[in-house]
Order: C-alpha cells, then sequence, then structure tokens
C-alpha cells in the first residue's frame, strides 16, 4: 500500500492521496503550481525530515545557512485556512499545522508569504498568528 501524502490532501472521493502522487512530484522536482501546494509539499518535508527540499524552497533572500529539524516531533496534520493571490507572481498561505513535542500538543497558526521566480514558487517569510 502506497505512504499516504502526509500533506493530507485527498481525492474528489475523499480517499488521501499517495506521497508520490502528490508532494514527492514535488519533492522530486517538479516545479509546484502554486503557492498551497508548495506549503503542503514543505509541511510533508518537514514530517519527512527533508532538509535539502526546505532549504531548495526557501527564498534566497530569507534562507538560513543551515536547517536542524527538532527530532522527536510528532506531526499530526495540517489544515489550510486560506490561499490568495496578492500580485501576478506573489501569494499568501493561512495554515494551522499541529504536531506534538515532548508530549505536549503545538499548534502553529501562520500566514505564510511567496513569491514566484522563474516559473517556481518559494517561501519568504511569514507571521505568527
Amino acid at each position: 500500500m502506497a505512504m499516504p501524502c502526509p500533506c493530507g490532501r485527498t481525492t474528489a472521493k475523499g480517499q488521501p492521496l499517495a506521497l508520490e502522487a502528490c508532494c514527492g512530484l514535488y519533492h522530486a522536482g517538479q516545479a509546484a503550481p502554486d503557492a498551497e501546494s508548495l506549503m503542503r509539499s514543505r509541511y510533508s518535508a518537514f514530517v519527512l525530515g527533508d532538509v535539502p527540499y526546505l532549504l531548495a524552497t526557501w527564498h534566497n533572500s530569507q534562507r538560513p545557512a543551515e536547517l536542524t529539524l527538532e527530532t522527536g516531533g510528532q506531526w499530526l496534520g495540517l489544515e489550510i485556512k486560506q490561499h490568495r493571490m496578492t500580485g501576478a507572481d506573489t501569494a499568501e498561505v493561512e495554515f494551522v499545522a499541529r504536531f506534538r513535542v515532548g508530549g505536549k500538543a503545538v499548534r502553529q497558526h501562520e500566514r505564510s508569504r511567496f513569491v514566484r521566480e522563474d516559473g517556481r514558487w518559494f517561501y519568504v517569510d511569514g507571521d505568527e498568528l
């Protein structure tokens, strides 16, 4: 059985999409078609510990030199609240990511900003809500 995509996207019938048919496409190099798809693929990369993908999809104006993911956390789900274009090549995605670390439930509510350059979307930054 194929691994369901961590981002939680489903088919029209409500069945979970397989990782290979969803965020796995972007992790393998295909350009995300929109900011929401990039946001979902970045969430999946956090779940899977794919640091190279996270760095590659972070806009170079804000990208950290290195990224160390917290270990021992358990990702519990992603909810997209809103996705809107703010310009021809800019967008915002409001989301809630839930995870548990050290037995404590954490809810990260953020409005993230994205920019499209040369046909590829990049995460720029975000505001905690």
